[in-house]
């Protein structure tokens, strides 16, 4: 009997091996292993694109001008001012740039990742923050010197403590569905029904109101307001005003658009537009 046991527990750990090696070829495939950073430290120009890849270790991402979208298989994060995304070991991403584009990039210790989410967040960055870490990213300070882990724990406390901003934009992998949400992202003002955004890619608005429901966990209407919001964040941080911005990604008016961002953002678009703008002065 323990031969037997001995026999399947070996069984098992091949199968398990075999599973092992067969997601990493797949991860491997569909993007590249970076240990270097250096083509997404160079400032971006608007609308730059980096390609699909992945690290070994934790990365922090901030944009000190411009804005950075992070986008991965679970979904998009967008970061403007006063934004810093946190991407966890081995997590594929792409990112494209949004105006002039400065971007930093702070690799994470071990110690800290365990301390940070299992996923992509963004989070509300304070002034301490900001600060520590534009100190160790522009002056490339060591993170193993004194003042180097000094700065790495003001920014880990920080982190800890920050509040995240909850607008992740879920992204469909059903080709139905993606052909949708594609024309969308085009167009976020785009005023379509869902039946004729079905027309137009060959789907019944009955199949992608399901598709919505069950694969993204909202519906039509709330997954569209909220890829305008994300949008509306990135027009109020180049200084957009708010009536322009409403007007610019489909709302009938001002106040219903007011209403929306409040909603999810937790401030108000003027509000949000004033502290964007005073984050990068």
């Amino acid at each position: 009997m323990g031969a037997l046991l001995d026999s399947y527990s070996l069984i098992l750990v091949a199968r398990q091996c075999e599973l092992s090696c067969l997601l990493m070829s797949e991860v491997v495939q569909q993007a590249v292993f970076w240990t270097d950073d250096s083509p997404v430290c160079e400032p971006m120009a608007h609308g730059e694109d980096i390609a699909a890849h992945f690290h070994d270790y934790g990365q922090l991402r901030y944009a000190a001008s411009g804005a950075l979208v992070t986008t991965t298989k679970a979904g998009t994060w967008v970061a403007p001012a006063n934004r810093i995304t946190w991407v966890p070991p081995f997590y594929v991403h792409s990112s494209h740039s949004y105006g002039e584009t400065d971007v930093r990039v702070l690799p994470v210790p071990a110690a800290l990742s365990e301390e940070l989410p299992h996923e992509p967040s963004v989070f509300v960055a304070s002034a301490l923050l900001r600060e520590a870490y534009l100190a160790m990213s522009s002056e490339h300070e060591p993170a193993g010197s004194e003042r180097g882990r000094l700065l790495l724990a003001v920014i880990g406390a920080e982190l800890v403590r920050a509040p995240q901003e909850p607008l992740r934009l879920p992204e469909p992998s059903d080709p139905r569905l993606k052909a949708v949400t594609d024309l969308l992202h085009a167009d976020p003002a785009i005023s379509a029904t869902l039946a004729e955004l079905g027309h137009r890619t060959g789907s019944s608005e009955r199949t992608l109101s399901r598709l919505f429901g069950s694969e993204l966990s909202m519906s039509f209407h709330q997954w569209r307001t909220l890829l305008r919001i994300q949008r509306a964040l990135l027009e109020l941080c180049e200084g957009t005003s708010v009536t322009e911005t409403a007007m610019r990604l489909g709302w009938a008016n001002p106040g219903s658009f007011i209403d929306a961002f409040t909603a999810l953002v937790g401030q108000t678009p003027g509000r949000y537009r004033s502290t964007a703008g005073a984050a990068h002065s």
